[in-house]
């Protein structure tokens, strides 16, 4: 499909319940579509509200108005107003995501953090961690640290082991946020690669990116979020 996720007319407020139910304005009116084969990142100042764009795309923050159309199983999914199960459906087999942070389960190994979203898709657990092996060693992650729980490792560890969760997967639609923030030079040319790789395999990408040399590498398109924070502001 040309457009896999198409945002039409999105506007999210939050409600300040410690202040007498004060209603925050994030964004309003977002309207966008993804093109498969291409990343389009997210442009503007900090506080604008690129993340929390991305965190309506993929089910972490209700949508208060419009809608998100995701091509899921041969169907047309809402998933601003999609059940939590069929958004964890969506999750599984549709769209990727990969956070600024990685939240991990104690006592469980970086290797299997990684090779966790195969498995859930009912991948053999070997072939999994196979396929977990070479991302974290292109990754450049040590060897030493696979067996050992990722809560321990510094932020650029960590950050390694959420980009190889991410990327592990074949999903249609992946979303970034922040995924080269914490990385040294020569492990954002090798995220470069693997964007283009995904790209070349027919991915939508969404991402922002501070590191304005990243951005130039990757982006196909600049969507300007400012606009949308405009129209909240004139509303």
């Amino acid at each position: 499909m040309a457009n896999p996720l198409i945002v039409s007319d999105v506007s999210k407020n939050f409600t300040m319940h410690l202040r007498d139910g004060v209603r925050l304005p994030v964004v309003a009116g977002v309207s966008f579509a993804l093109e498969a084969g291409q990343c389009a990142v997210l442009g503007g100042p900090s506080g604008v509200g690129k993340s929390s764009i991305l965190k309506m795309l993929y089910g972490n923050y209700s949508v208060d108005a419009g809608r998100i159309l995701v091509e899921h199983r041969g169907e047309t999914v809402d998933l601003a107003q999609a059940s939590p199960r069929t958004i964890l459906a969506v999750r599984r087999d549709t769209i990727g995501y990969v956070s600024q942070f990685l939240r991990t389960v104690p006592r469980v190994s970086a290797l299997d953090v990684v090779a966790e979203p195969l498995a859930a898709r009912g991948v053999n657990r070997e072939e999994a961690r196979s396929h977990a092996r070479e991302l974290l060693a292109r990754l450049n992650l040590p060897e030493r640290l696979w067996s050992l729980p990722p809560a321990t490792f510094s932020g650029g560890e960590q950050q390694r082991v959420n980009i190889a969760r991410g990327f592990i997967t074949d999903h249609p639609v992946l979303l970034l946020d922040e995924p080269t923030a914490s990385l040294d030079a020569e492990n954002r040319a090798v995220v470069i690669g693997m964007i283009a790789e995904k790209k070349k395999a027919g991915v939508a990408l969404l991402g922002i990116f501070h590191d304005a040399d990243v951005r130039d590498e990757v982006a196909d398109r600049i969507i300007d979020v400012t606009q949308f924070a405009a129209a909240r502001l004139a509303a």
